[in-house]
């Protein structure tokens, strides 16, 4: 294995789908953040959704976390919100999406429509088919995303980000049937925006459900995985590999394996060894630095990705990223010591 010479795209693809690779790729989520003084910069005096409608700035924050962190992969700058709008959805960034009428009824489950989003989010497909054709030549792989089902419909259900989600909670044991028309609805959405995502050129999508960690065992088995085994069927994975992030599921590892996902992301509270042994060769793993280890000494940081490179080693595949995404206020150069780290011979297999 310590032959091959890989550039990063097809260490990056051959990791996701579980072949030999050199070593580990590394890159991280929320990569391009405001802990960057240059995004900050670049942001300035916009809102945030006229920000990612701006092709040129959007591209530019793209690829910054290439020489600025060290990144091995690009993943398009946008929001999982980005293509709701187009639904008949009012919403605002405040900072986090606001819904102004939440869904509450069948009626407005009903009024929701799904755009054909190239027309509705041109600027998406334009950002990246941009990047692909910077990265082209430099064999970065290009990652597209979007939000699952279960949590954009938590956000729309609740009206804005909660702790617990009182409102949706509801609507499971109250109107059940309301809330799986909605979900239907969003499945279809995802799919479609992951698939354009792909036609314009993202080498890998992720699929980021940050709520359907709130949920046990059997409400996941219920609510969400049918979502997430119905995209995983129905993308063009053997073009695109997919990769499914699902925040604070730890309890939820076994069934995540169950998604049908290429990679499944998992958070530092899970042992990786443990997750490779669970998952017997059927998806790679991605993780699992605790971001807020980026705040430790470099030689803390160097010492702890080592430890992740060898429990990834019992791996289908393993893709070094963070548990979650980098915090706000997170040294530079913590994120730079990650990437230094993962790159490093330290922790390969001889």
């Amino acid at each position: 294995m310590a032959q091959l010479q890989l550039d990063p795209t097809e260490r990056f693809l051959r990791a996701a789908r579980g072949e030999p690779v050199d070593r580990a790729p590394v890159w991280l989520m929320r990569q391009a953040g405001r802990y960057l003084a240059e995004y900050r910069a670049v942001r300035d005096g916009l809102s945030f959704l006229d920000f990612c409608r701006d092709v040129e700035k959007s591209v530019e924050v793209s690829l910054q976390p290439l020489e600025l962190v060290g990144s091995e992969a690009v993943i398009v700058f946008s929001d999982i919100f980005v293509p709701v709008p187009g639904m008949g959805v009012e919403l605002d960034f405040a900072p986090g999406p606001v819904v102004a009428d939440p869904i509450r009824s069948a009626a407005q489950v009903d009024r929701l429509v799904v755009p054909d989003l190239r027309e509705s989010v041109p600027y998406v497909f334009e950002i990246l088919r941009t990047l692909r054709a910077e990265l082209e030549g430099l064999r970065i792989p290009l990652l597209g995303f979007a939000g699952a089902p279960f949590t954009l419909a938590a956000y729309l259900v609740e009206g804005r980000g909660s702790r617990d989600f009182a409102q949706l909670r509801r609507m499971m044991r109250e109107a059940p049937d309301i809330l799986r028309a909605l979900l239907a609805k969003l499945t279809e959405l995802v799919v479609a925006h992951l698939e354009a995502q792909v036609e314009a050129g993202a080498q890998a999508v992720q699929l980021f459900d940050t709520w359907a960690g709130l949920l046990t065992p059997s409400e996941y088995r219920e609510w969400v995985l049918p979502a997430h085994r119905e995209i995983a069927a129905k993308l063009p994975r053997a073009q695109a590999p997919l990769i499914l992030y699902v925040k604070g599921s730890s309890h939820l590892l076994d069934l995540t394996l169950e998604s049908g996902a290429d990679v499944v992301s998992v958070d530092w509270r899970v042992d990786l060894a443990d997750a490779a042994r669970r998952a017997a060769g059927r998806v790679s793993l991605q993780g699992n630095l605790d971001p807020g280890l980026l705040f430790a000494p470099p030689e803390l940081i160097a010492e702890r990705v080592g430890e992740i490179k060898a429990a990834g080693r019992a791996a289908r595949g393993h893709i070094l990223n963070l548990g979650h995404g980098v915090l706000p206020g997170t040294p530079v150069e913590g994120v730079r010591a990650f990437t230094q780290a993962a790159r490093s011979a330290a922790g390969d297999a001889p």
